[in-house]
């Protein structure tokens, strides 16, 4: 009888503890965008995570974070169904609606331009230097520099041994010193005196025509390094980005606004990169979005660079589901509580102050 009773329990009981339903975690393929996603201290941090970890409590479920490393790279994976959804800054697009589907709307942004921060005198002074160091004019200052010193030793040549010449002394120091020093200050019209010796003069002629034409040359290049620095610093909105080199982040809605009014970008795999080749002076403005670029300025990048002209071609961002996904209306209902019970106002004003969401 005991056996029979044993062998009912482990018929009746113990498959439905098997068939019981496990926890599900939901895979959440994200890429690192500050604000709204970055590492610090080894854990995902930023506005997108917070706002994420809040709707996921809500919901009462488990969630695993897949850090990809480009936008496209996110989409494909819920394409794939590696993830099971996606939330970084993602913009709700037609063309990605056409494809998959999005919750409600949980950010409102649009694209901006960034540019190198702005300063008169430090912007002279680089123009300045850009002048002096550029390859093409390396050449020219060295030659200039060698002839410098050539024409002070023709002078000490030939001035050395008149008595009542400019040099204090006839030895080759410190008398060459003297004529090298000479050489230059004729090169910047400061020179106080001239040769005695009829040969030296001559040598001291030609110099000052060739000095003439060097500092001519100067004044010029430093002018057009600045002109150019003027024209391609004059950035303050989207209708002057036409003719500008303009650094966009491959697969944006930026590359999209940018190819349909016809301006020439090149294309960046990371906004950081973008960044860079921006400081680097690759490129002169960033267009991307605002609100990115917005916290970069302020943080990384301040002092350095700074966002100009207003917010254009505005977008929202949205949590992206496969098509026809079966929880995007419990991550709307979610999200709609949040915001309802001020949590979402809460996490925004953190991340971008308190100015209403």
């Amino acid at each position: 009888m005991k056996r029979l009773i044993i062998a009912l329990f482990l018929l009746l009981v113990v498959p439905s503890l098997w068939a019981q339903p496990r926890e599900a975690t939901f895979q959440v393929a994200t890429r690192l965008v500050k604000p709204f996603v970055f590492k610090e201290g080894g854990q995902l941090t930023g506005f997108s995570i917070e706002l994420w970890q809040e709707i996921s409590r809500q919901m009462n479920m488990k969630s695993e974070f897949l850090v990809k490393p480009t936008v496209q790279a996110l989409i494909k994976s819920i394409e794939t169904k590696e993830a099971d959804l996606g939330i970084a800054a993602i913009s709700i697009t037609a063309e990605r609606d056409a494809e998959f589907d999005f919750s409600q709307p949980m950010f409102d942004a649009g694209l901006q331009i960034l540019i190198p921060a702005s300063g008169s005198e430090g912007s002279m002074m680089a123009g300045i230097i850009a002048a002096v160091f550029n390859s093409s004019f390396l050449p020219i200052l060295g030659l200039v520099l060698l002839t410098v010193v050539v024409t002070g030793h023709l002078v000490w040549f030939f001035e050395r041994r008149r008595p009542n010449g400019m040099l204090s002394s006839n030895s080759y120091f410190p008398g060459i010193f003297e004529s090298c020093w000479w050489s230059a200050s004729t090169l910047a019209t400061q020179a106080d005196q001239m040769p005695r010796s009829a040969v030296a003069r001559v040598v001291a002629v030609i110099w000052m025509f060739t000095a003439v034409v060097f500092i001519a040359y100067f004044t010029a290049a430093v002018t057009s390094s600045l002109t150019v620095q003027q024209l391609r610093g004059d950035i303050k909105g989207p209708e002057d980005l036409p003719g500008k080199r303009v650094a966009a982040v491959t697969g944006s809605t930026s590359v999209d606004y940018l190819k349909q009014h016809n301006i020439a970008a090149k294309d960046f795999p990371k906004v950081e990169d973008a960044y860079a080749a921006l400081q680097q002076s690759v490129v002169d403005a960033v267009v991307y979005d605002a609100p990115v670029l917005l916290y970069y300025a302020s943080h990384e990048g301040k002092g350095k660079v700074q966002v100009v002209g207003p917010i254009f071609h505005k977008e929202s961002y949205g949590i992206l589901f496969p098509s026809n996904s079966p929880e995007r209306k419990r991550v709307n209902e979610a999200l709609l509580r949040l915001k309802e019970n001020g949590t979402y106002e809460r996490i925004y004003a953190k991340w971008f102050g308190d100015q209403g969401s």
